[in-house]
């Protein structure tokens, strides 16, 4: 099993305990260790299978996890689960995905309208009968119609992370059989979108059976939905398609670039093609019947005097036009980054302390780290005030003396508060290193009352960016209502930064709004919002959506020492 199926079957515990009702500390428990399990870098087969190691040994597993995860991985089932979902149907925890539409809510909806299925929900809504159930209402009963694609969305794809799993998975299976040449994931996956509807992997091979012989005996797979001479689709556990393709050798190029897509860039290819006299397919570049170039992508793309373009950038955005420009952009690589300008500690909702996060992220050879724990509004966090922040602030500087090599800033997240203005005053801000400005709360505020609160944040002088802008979070709720071009106007205004902040649930800005940052000239600042030092492996899901939005170096401002990181505030104190 991949972390992120465990850490599936874990959030799904705590989902049916929350909804019975269950003692919050021991739901919280359930949640904890699913966001541990899917942060963790290694993986939970080969912990169990490591004797140097044990699942103890990760913060916040104890025996009891410890044992249940063992027997998960070993059964494949885990009894507590069945047990619940003996008492609750499975279909009402897609409930569960519906913005706004927490356990409560749902379990008042099973029980007094008897709804178990997103379907159910639909025709209660236009039926108005969830409006007359107390507590909820006409605004609420239209929230939950306009949350229901969220939700039928979240039924048909997996965030990025979670298919990067199952292809690190596959592949590491398919690689075993001596058949297999070349392989090679395709699709939306390669082109790094945030998510992920199914899967195409593409092999060369001599022995076309033998692939799919070892493709069939993967433990995955669920159902063979259908196998012919050289391809095969097959439906995972998890309920995701996967289909793989063999061809030739002299095609590998030209069908990776064809099944990498994306369609529209297909589209504009494929016109530049014929305007030149030239057939472009998934079998190679052709000049009449004569195949000129097939073998590597760069040859294909050779072939029509283009360069190469990277995965990340096939969208038909800018791409062609910068070719043609000579101006393809140098884009950003992880390495390229310098620290984390986003963490949280043991201080507030974080699961490591203070020393374990800075020396984590020492190891990973980063320069510094801002320490941007909760401010006190965000009471579920044992958010910090002023008094408490400065406590920490004094053990950073104590920390600072003993831990050499990275530079520890004193920051703090501090929230935009619902009525306007910021959850601590300028004179505690104006003693911090780094300020991260965030809406936590209000976000059903009309568009003008949010863009608002967040235009007064970025121009008070102490705040150094916007984190997670949009609020969104991947196939679990919209982004709120923000006129973010406005805000990106007021940002370049000010010298402040956007967080791209890169949780793979969040990745918040989108690669669409990252460029629209460059274009203005606001700097962007890559950040994990990491909650344990597992968290920090987050940096290189944010990497990945800056090179979908075009980013260079240049535009993401922690490739930079602090030194020269802290020229480009622009504070106006």
């Amino acid at each position: 099993m991949t972390n992120s199926e465990i850490a599936a079957v874990f959030e799904q515990v705590a989902d049916l305990l929350d909804f019975q009702g269950s003692n919050p500390f021991r739901v919280r428990a359930y949640r904890n260790a699913a966001r541990t399990i899917r942060e963790l870098s290694r993986s939970v087969t080969d912990i169990l299978d490591d004797p140097q190691q044990s699942l103890t040994d990760i913060e916040g597993i104890g025996k009891d996890l410890a044992e249940k995860i063992a027997t998960l991985v070993s059964t494949g089932t885990l009894p507590l689960l069945e047990e619940l979902l003996a008492q609750v149907p499975e279909s009402v925890l897609a409930m569960l995905r519906v913005p706004g539409l927490g356990p409560k809510r749902a379990a008042q909806l099973y029980h007094e309208l008897k709804v178990t299925t997103l379907d159910e929900l639909r025709a209660a809504c236009q039926a108005h009968k969830v409006q007359a159930l107390k507590g909820f209402g006409p605004k609420i009963e239209a929230a939950i119609l306009q949350g229901l694609s969220i939700a039928d969305q979240a039924q048909r794809r997996i965030l990025w992370a979670e298919a990067d799993e199952h292809v690190q998975e596959i592949a590491a299976h398919l690689r075993k059989s001596l058949a297999v040449e070349q392989l090679q994931a395709a699709g939306s996956y390669r082109r790094r979108k945030d998510t992920v509807g199914d899967l195409d992997f593409l092999v060369v091979s001599p022995s076309p059976e033998k692939v799919m012989d070892q493709f069939a005996h993967y433990s995955g797979v669920a159902e063979v939905l259908a196998r012919g001479s050289t391809k095969m689709s097959v439906r995972l556990s998890t309920g995701l398609q996967v289909d793989l393709r063999i061809v030739p050798e002299e095609s590998f190029g030209a069908a990776l670039q064809y099944f990498t897509g994306s369609k529209e860039h297909n589209i504009v290819l494929r016109n530049r093609a014929k305007a030149k006299g030239l057939k472009i397919n998934e079998y190679g570049v052709f000049r009449g019947e004569q195949m000129i170039a097939g073998r590597t992508e760069e040859e294909v793309y050779g072939a029509l005097d283009l360069p190469c373009f990277p995965p990340e950038l096939r969208e038909a955005r800018q791409e062609f036009h910068w070719a043609d420009a000579g101006q393809l952009p140098e884009l950003i690589e992880l390495d390229d980054i310098r620290g984390d300008l986003h963490l949280h500690t043991t201080w507030t909702d974080g699961m490591d302390t203070l020393e374990q996060m800075a020396a984590a992220a020492q190891q990973r050879g980063w320069q510094y780290i801002a320490v941007t724990d909760h401010s006190r509004r965000v009471t579920m966090a044992n958010g910090l005030d002023p008094a408490r922040l400065r406590q920490q602030w004094a053990e950073i500087d104590q920390l600072s003396k003993r831990l050499k090599g990275i530079t520890i800033l004193k920051g703090v997240e501090v929230d935009i508060l619902e009525r306007g203005g910021l959850d601590l005053p300028d004179d505690v801000l104006a003693e911090a290193d780094w300020v991260l400005a965030s809406v936590h709360y209000g976000q059903n505020q009309t568009r003008e009352q949010i863009t608002r609160r967040v235009i007064d944040a970025l121009r008070n002088p102490y705040v150094s960016a916007l984190a997670h802008p949009t609020g969104r979070m991947l196939l679990r709720r919209e982004p709120y209502q923000i006129d973010l071009e406005a805000v990106m106007k007021v940002a370049a205004e000010e010298g402040k930064m956007l967080e791209l902040n890169a949780h793979p649930m969040r990745l918040d800005l989108d690669d669409l709004a990252c460029a629209a940052a460059k274009a203005l000239g606001v700097q962007i600042v890559i950040s994990t919002d990491a909650h344990a030092t597992s968290g920090f492996e987050a940096m290189r899901y944010g990497v990945q959506q800056a090179r979908r939005g075009g980013l260079t170096k240049d535009d993401v401002a922690n490739t930079r020492s602090w030194p020269q990181l802290k020229k480009l505030l622009g504070r106006k104190r």
